[in-house]
């Protein structure tokens, strides 16, 4: 009999041997990031400002009590390894769901597109991705906060013009822009082109291959067409390569405008000398003043909790916006917990917070960051909220603020964005959601 009876005890302990701890009052952030190869400095500084600013919620009591739990997985930036990446962290962690995924990749955003609509699970892509999933009605699921692709170089023309002496006077002006050879940096090309015919300036579209090592080639070109400005629609390596090789054929610096992949100080201090005078956009300014920087610092980074290898990067560009990106998601959960409960939210929960973002001067100002997050709202038929830029200047040292805030032309590119989200939904079989009876 004790012997039965002790061989039963066994096996149901090894039985809940293989049962994993449910998590308690957590919610999960699957991290897709990068932190080795050509573009490691990106993902470095931009998860390391999201953990940190997750880090900072979890110090003052979480969101409403719930925990927030998150890992990583390594992409190197390639796309086959963000989408292995994706399935593998999309179920959640010990039992918290997930609530959005934020690749910070056009690439594997692309690639899990499908994917995570499917799987009901919210797709960030801040500042960048498809453009025409700012159309909510055929894109549920996916978020390019702050600032699309066509409101990006809408915005760079727009500034064109007013240091032009006016829209009109774009006419007969000569613009190169210099893009990597990518999905992401092809995604602006028609939409330049649509702007140089309303505006009758010359475009000259100039692409260098990844990752950007060599551009000799382009910049004689450049030199030869002896435009009025050049964009940079860099990333990575690329940037300050071209800032170098302008320079040794004779081109200012200070008429090469980066777009918002080529606007931090890893874009720009490399490039040594040849790098003063450059113009870069910005959705956020460098700079540690911000309560909410200062409230990471004292709750995360001076406790040695913080994420960053090399301390002196806080406040930087690129860490910076990994904390506006970590407000965003959590002031979507938040919303989200309004409607649904304080408690771990799904996917699909977390997704009506997004659509229900709202950022005025006062919320803010609650969290610290006013001027860091520019105000937003959100709706189901638009999932960008923004669409509005800052120009910088680099002095050799550091980016100083040269401008409020220049709107994109929303009204010319909405159309487009409808018509390129209707082909797509049409192509794919989907019937598009009633916005107007959405809440």
């Amino acid at each position: 009999m004790f012997k039965r009876t002790f061989a039963g005890v066994a096996l149901a302990l090894a039985a809940t041997a293989f049962i994993p701890v449910q998590a308690a009052n957590e919610q999960y952030f699957p991290l897709q990031s990068y932190r080795v190869g050509p573009y490691a400095a990106g993902g470095t500084g931009f998860f390391g400002g999201f953990i940190d600013y997750l880090k900072y919620v979890n110090a003052n009591g979480g969101v409403n009590g719930v925990k927030l739990t998150w890992s990583e997985c390594e992409t190197e930036y390639v796309v086959e390894k963000g989408v292995e990446c994706y399935e593998r962290l999309k179920k959640g962690l010990n039992g918290a769901p997930a609530a959005a995924t934020n690749p910070l990749s056009v690439g594997i955003a692309y690639a899990t597109l499908d994917r995570s609509t499917a799987d009901k699970l919210p797709l960030i892509t801040i500042n960048h991705g498809r453009t025409d999933s700012t159309d909510g009605s055929v894109f549920p699921y996916v978020f390019p906060l702050q600032l699309n692709p066509y409101s990006e170089v809408s915005a760079i023309v727009n500034w064109i013009g007013e240091q032009s002496g006016g829209a009109a006077q774009l006419k007969g002006k000569k613009i190169v822009t210099l893009y990597h050879g990518s999905p992401y940096g092809k995604e602006t090309n028609e939409v330049l082109q649509v702007l140089a015919d309303k505006y009758g300036f010359e475009l000259t579209l100039i692409e260098v291959p990844h990752p950007g090592n060599e551009q000799q080639s382009q910049w004689l070109n450049i030199r030869r067409l002896k435009p009025d400005w050049v964009i940079l629609r860099g990333w990575g390596v690329m940037n300050p390569v071209a800032l170098k090789t302008a320079q040794k054929v004779g081109f200012p610096a200070n008429r090469i405008i980066g777009n918002i992949w080529s606007n931090s100080e890893e874009d720009a201090a490399p490039a040594g000398a040849a790098a003063k005078g450059f113009i870069s956009i910005t959705t956020h300014p460098s700079g540690t003043g911000f309560p909410v920087l200062q409230g990471i610092k004292a709750q995360v980074v001076d406790k040695g909790e913080g994420d960053l290898a090399d301390p002196k990067r806080f406040g930087t560009v690129y860490y910076n916006l990994g904390v506006v990106n970590g407000i965003l998601n959590v002031e979507a959960l938040r919303i989200a917990q309004e409607k649904f409960g304080q408690q771990p939210l799904t996917g699909e929960q977390v997704r009506w917070g997004f659509e229900n973002l709202r950022l005025d001067d006062a919320r803010l100002e609650a969290l610290g960051a006013k001027g860091l997050v520019q105000p937003l709202q959100l709706s189901c038929a638009d999932h960008e909220g923004g669409g509005a830029v800052r120009f910088q200047h680099w002095d050799g040292e550091k980016w100083n603020l040269i401008s409020d805030w220049v709107q994109a032309d929303r009204a010319l590119l909405r159309p487009i964005i409808e018509a390129s989200a209707r082909k797509y939904a049409e192509e794919k079989g989907i019937t598009p959601r009633d916005c107007s009876k959405e809440g």
